[in-house]
């Protein structure tokens, strides 16, 4: 992908380079040049219709530090290659994100590359060496700014530093999220949102917008549309799941294994202890429905979830101190998959009887993963539904199903879809247009420039119009 420089102010030396997700949602990669230092921001893999060669193709010898937003493939895909590339500065994420990152790439590697476990445990253990783990708020300054004369602040003024300044803070995307908050050497800020979460999800607190931001880099994956009521939307997904129940069939949920899934099963579980508590006998089939988690890498990441509890929204802090809420995967119906073979021998089993069941598993857009034999073995069956929770990439086999079509491929063949198919945007780790409008107003002070990432040409152009009758900044898409 060709990458695109824009100059941030016309007095200073910043530049800002996009090396991915310029006008895609995925392939994250930024490059902010500061005199003589250069700060890579994420260094993600392109998915979808967006696919790209994985080698790095960018010059990387001058950057200084990386700094990872969060953990979605998107924005950590490419490590790897940057490692192969040469790359051997430091990595700043959140304490989580550290977690996150070895389990997410691990499972990359093995699919991307079938690297066996020595291989990839020798690629993860240079990345690990090289992560710096920072709590969120914590300041982290990178000296040895090569800082020219121009960098004054005024006339009167001509003190600066030979030094920048960064933290994380709370994005509500997924575990760990942050965006960035970066102090120039002029005392000008430039926030980086990486991907924000929307507000009043019921498991991680909302992102609380930064006091200042002279230049705002700001995500629009839903920059023209409104999710569904995330408040109500367990209603929505009970309301399906009891329709799909007396139809009678499996009710598939593709899922990203982080994020997505820790979501979906904090709502399940509600609607188990709802159940209980009603002690309706017309709720029984909800403590009698097999809850299947099909997917190693989603249970681990599941692990990390309780790992870190403190980093969960007030709310449901409360509810695990008063046992309100368990731990996710303790309610007695749900059942785990972990080997191949276990895997293969449910799908057969569900093929033939077709007995009610709850599937969870990845990928999120079923472009991979162990959703895509599910997926083939009973989309031709009329009692089969598909919740579609999140974001389908265009070129995804998850667009197509959200497309209707009547027939899709799936390694090399064709399978009708006979399936009913669901989307529900309230499941969207993404922040929607208003969640991101409300997120620049509340920043507490006059933006100079607001560029725009991290979504598709026609949603970005939507975004910018609406800004415009909003806020005086200088729009860059």
């Amino acid at each position: 992908m060709a990458s695109k420089l824009f100059q941030l102010h016309d007095q200073h030396d910043y530049y800002l380079i996009h090396h991915g997700a310029k006008d895609t949602v995925t392939g994250s990669c930024h490059e902010l040049r500061i005199g003589g230092l250069s700060l890579l921001v994420d260094c993600g893999l392109f998915q979808g219709k967006d696919s790209q060669p994985l080698p790095i193709e960018f010059p990387i010898d001058h950057i200084d530090a990386l700094l990872i937003t969060h953990a979605h493939i998107d924005h950590i895909g490419r490590l790897p290659w940057l490692l192969a590339a040469g790359f051997n500065k430091s990595i700043y994420c959140t304490q989580a994100t550290a977690e996150l990152i070895p389990l997410m790439l691990d499972d990359g590697l093995k699919l991307q590359l079938g690297l066996n476990q020595k291989q990839r445990e020798k690629v993860l253990s240079h990345i690990k060496k090289l992560i710096v783990p920072l709590e969120y708020h914590q300041l982290k300054s990178i000296e040895g700014i090569k800082v020219p004369s121009s960098y004054s602040l005024d006339k009167k003024n001509e003190k600066t530093r030979d030094f920048l300044s960064f933290c994380f803070k709370p994005a509500g995307h997924i575990l760990g999220s942050a965006y960035i908050e970066i102090t120039l050497p002029n005392d000008e800020i430039i926030v980086f949102s990486g991907d924000l979460g929307p507000c009043n999800t019921p498991l991680l607190p909302d992102p609380i917008p930064p006091k200042r931001a002279d230049y705002l880099v700001i995500e629009t994956t839903y920059g023209n549309k409104q999710h569904d009521d995330i408040a109500t939307r367990s209603q929505r997904l009970e309301t399906i799941v009891e329709k799909a129940l007396r139809d009678g069939g499996v009710i598939l949920i593709p899922a990203f294994s982080v994020g997505r899934t820790q979501e979906l099963l904090f709502d399940i579980e509600q609607l188990i202890e709802h159940s209980i508590e009603t002690e309706s006998t017309d709720d029984d089939y909800w403590q009698q429905l097999p809850i299947i988690l099909d997917s190693p890498l989603a249970i681990e990441v599941t692990e990390q979830y309780m790992k870190f509890q403190e980093l969960w929204d007030k709310e449901a802090q409360q509810g695990l101190a008063i046992g309100r809420k368990r731990h996710p995967l303790a309610f007695e119906q749900f059942v785990t998959v972990d080997s191949h073979k276990d895997h293969m021998r449910l799908v057969n089993r569900l093929a033939s009887t077709n007995e009610p069941a709850i599937v969870v598993a990845a990928s999120g857009m079923c472009n991979g993963g162990r959703i895509m034999n599910y997926l083939e073995a009973l989309l031709p069956d009329k009692r089969t539904d598909v919740i579609l929770a999140g974001y389908q990439a265009q070129g995804t086999l998850g667009r197509d199903l959200q497309n209707e079509y009547s027939y899709v491929e799936i390694d090399g063949d064709q399978v009708e879809v006979n399936a009913h198919i669901h989307s529900m945007s309230g499941y969207s780790a993404h922040a929607d247009r208003e969640d991101l409008l409300a997120f620049i107003e509340g920043i507490g002070s006059d933006i100079k420039q607001i560029h725009l990432i991290h979504g598709e040409p026609q949603i970005k152009a939507e975004f910018a119009e609406i800004i415009a009758h909003q806020s005086e900044a200088t729009v860059v898409i």
